[in-house]
């Protein structure tokens, strides 16, 4: 599992969020912003009865076990791409590649090697399926932009050695890339129309919240699934419970990973086991926002659903089927800080998380709603819909009126005044839109979890998998103190030159 872009500090967000929520009762009945029902804060309070107050634990406190480095083979700062390569391929490479080595030849991945040694693979990514994390564990290209050409990846387009396709269950946005250009829902950069391609190859296609929740396994009859349920990245947790469309329309985090784990535990049954990467991608761009708001609730939809893997990966170790849960970040986003000085004056040590619980939106939504009003938008409409209502905040001042006024058609822009105002009203700072180079937690549990501990690189996450999942190259894994990319090990030989030449054919100039 992967907690994309959520360091140190942001843990202690969450968790001093809902130790607000608890000590206080403010659970959301009664209230008009449903940040958790009543099933999520059972699930995150649950380590905090018998508890002093502010004692209480979350469900990854418990098996917090090291720190991990991040750093990148080009960079002290790594992004996404380069982060879950390391993962995915056990090596370091560039700001960027998707799993190739810095040389640019494909890496194999410990997704492709289990897959070849029968295991049954899933991914589940509240961003874009073909976006940099998800895609480094199936798809091998230079650039992560070249997103048309990664979707040919996973719908098994693009030559990697394997039979069939990489992955059998894949759940998350990113529809735009498999619709052929001429649509007007699509992002492709060619006319392929890759969901026509999946279902020729028997890929039980699932578009909307309605298909997922009606989707039985015995339906797709060890066929592929392939879940698309937003065009793009799928929306922030806040965003997703307080709309009613939305909800209609996208799936939980934990309601996806619930889909996976179901499908893959079937297929399992039947063979080796699986392999399944879980990503809480919008963590990420919450912190690239710089929005306290859409950070802290996506973080505590990833920790829901760690809560319910941890469940049933103690159930499944119980019942003699090792099975091992690690959840790390790839990366920090944001720079986050709790506490933040406003003036010249020396600053209290304060920060306040109730200012986060009176806001009912993404600061990423009221950008956009703002500038689609506009021009009909006056400041008083400003005032009321986005700083009142969204915000929560009743004690705006003209300059903030002013300064998100002048980015009325800038949803980015507007975006980031607005994200500026609560943050303050929190003291909650910022040292950057982007990442950050600190090293992030780890977390293990289940089958040998104490067998990754203490402060290790991000390629050793991915060699501990390695090591204990795909047992067939587990021999000729250990002799190697460092190599190159051992899950290619297990694979045939990639071809990168048939690769690389077909995405020198469909990028964009």
């Amino acid at each position: 599992m992967i907690s994309d872009g959520m360091g140190p500090a942001s843990e202690t967000m969450a968790r001093s969020y809902v130790q607000y929520l608890y000590s206080t009762n403010s659970s959301v009945s009664g209230t008009s912003r449903p940040l958790l029902n009543e099933t999520a804060f059972a699930d995150l309070t649950s380590g905090f009865e018998g508890r002093a107050d502010g004692a209480g634990r979350l469900p990854l406190d418990d098996i917090l076990v090291g720190t991990s480095r991040t750093r990148s083979s080009n960079s002290l700062i790594t992004d996404s791409a380069a982060g879950a390569t390391a993962f995915a391929c056990t090596l370091k490479t560039y700001n960027g590649g998707i799993g190739i080595t810095p040389s640019r030849s494909p890496c194999g991945t410990i997704l492709e090697a289990a897959k070849r040694q029968g295991f049954s693979t899933g991914l589940v990514a509240t961003s874009r399926l073909t976006h940099a994390t998800p895609a480094s564990f199936y798809a091998h290209v230079p650039d992560r932009d070249l997103e048309s050409e990664i979707a040919r990846f996973l719908v098994g387009e693009a030559g990697t050695g394997l039979k069939g396709l990489p992955v059998d269950i894949a759940l998350g946005g990113g529809a735009c890339f498999f619709r052929p250009n001429g649509t007007s829902s699509s992002c492709r950069t060619d006319d392929e129309d890759l969901l026509e391609r999946a279902r020729g190859k028997g890929v039980k296609v699932l578009e909307g919240m309605a298909a997922l929740r009606g989707f039985r396994d015995e339906d797709a009859q060890d066929a592929p699934v392939l879940g698309l349920f937003a065009d793009d990245h799928m929306a922030y947790e806040i965003d997703r419970q307080v709309a009613t469309t939305l909800a209609d329309e996208q799936p939980s985090l934990r309601e996806m990973t619930m889909q996976a784990l179901k499908h893959l535990a079937e297929r399992g049954s039947r063979g080796k086991g699986f392999f399944l990467m879980v990503e809480g991608s919008r963590i990420d761009m919450a912190g690239h926002n710089n929005d306290p708001v859409a950070h802290v609730s996506d973080m505590l939809a990833y920790q829901q659903t760690v809560a319910y893997v941890r469940k049933w990966v103690e159930e499944q170790n119980e019942a003699g089927t090792p099975t091992m849960l690690v959840s790390v970040s790839d990366h920090e986003t944001g720079g986050l800080a709790l506490g933040r000085q406003l003036g010249e004056e020396y600053p209290e040590y304060l920060w306040y998380p109730d200012v986060l619980f009176r806001a009912t939106r993404s600061t990423s939504y009221l950008g956009e709603l703002f500038a689609s009003r506009y021009p009909a938008a006056t400041r008083d409409w400003v005032v009321s819909e986005l700083f009142n209502k969204g915000l929560g905040i009743n004690d705006t001042a003209r300059w903030e009126v002013d300064e998100v006024w002048t980015e009325r058609t800038n949803a980015y822009r507007a975006n980031r005044a607005l994200a500026d105002a609560i943050s303050r009203r929190a003291q909650v700072g910022w040292s950057t839109a982007g990442h950050s180079g600190v090293d992030v937690n780890l977390y293990s549990a289940g089958y040998n979890s104490t067998g990754l501990s203490g402060n290790v690189e991000n390629t050793d996450v991915g060699l501990h998998i390695a090591h204990n999942m795909v047992r067939r190259c587990r021999a000729l894994l250990l002799p190697l103190l460092r190599p190159p990319h051992p899950a290619s090990l297990c694979l045939a030989p990639l071809r990168p030159r048939a690769l690389l030449s077909t995405v020198k054919r469909s990028k964009v100039p």
